[in-house]
């Protein structure tokens, strides 16, 4: 196995709080073709009983990338990442991401296995409000072909 199995079950929290910005957010629903006023209009959001602008549903990759990518990254880890493919990537939304928004993101190490000559994790990343409420939680598997 190439990758340290002793990285099962290390929680990684990111000391970066991830601030949601109006402007990230209208950037991101125009890239992802989401046309929802509540995702645009702040007087549509809140008229929808928001406190500001709301992310679509998949903005929360772009919260979690950065702290994903400080474990993946790791060289103690040991994951090739010039032979990673996407395995899974499922999300659990707990409450929508709403602009004003300052998150906390802690990435989780559930399991590391080979398959096939493939090394395998799995990464699951909390993402909480700054008072400790859960937002929302990401799933992600990468496979890592053999060389």
């Amino acid at each position: 196995m190439a990758m340290d199995a002793a990285f099962i079950g290390r929680a990684f929290p990111l000391d970066e709080p991830y601030l949601v910005g109006r402007e990230k957010l209208r950037e991101f629903a125009a890239a992802v073709g989401e046309h929802a006023l509540v995702c645009h209009d702040v007087d549509a959001a809140r008229a929808a009983g928001h406190s500001d602008l709301v992310a679509p549903v998949t903005f929360t990759i772009a919260v979690i990338a950065a702290a994903q990518d400080a474990v993946l990254f790791d060289p103690a880890l040991g994951l090739d990442f010039s032979r990673v493919v996407h395995g899974e990537q499922r999300f659990v939304h707990h409450r929508p991401i709403v602009a004003g928004d300052t998150l906390l993101r802690t990435v989780h190490i559930d399991a590391i296995r080979v398959a096939a000559g493939n090394d395998i994790i799995s990464l699951r990343t909390e993402v909480t409000a700054a008072d400790g409420a859960e937002v929302s939680t990401a799933f992600s598997t990468l496979v890592s072909r053999p060389a």
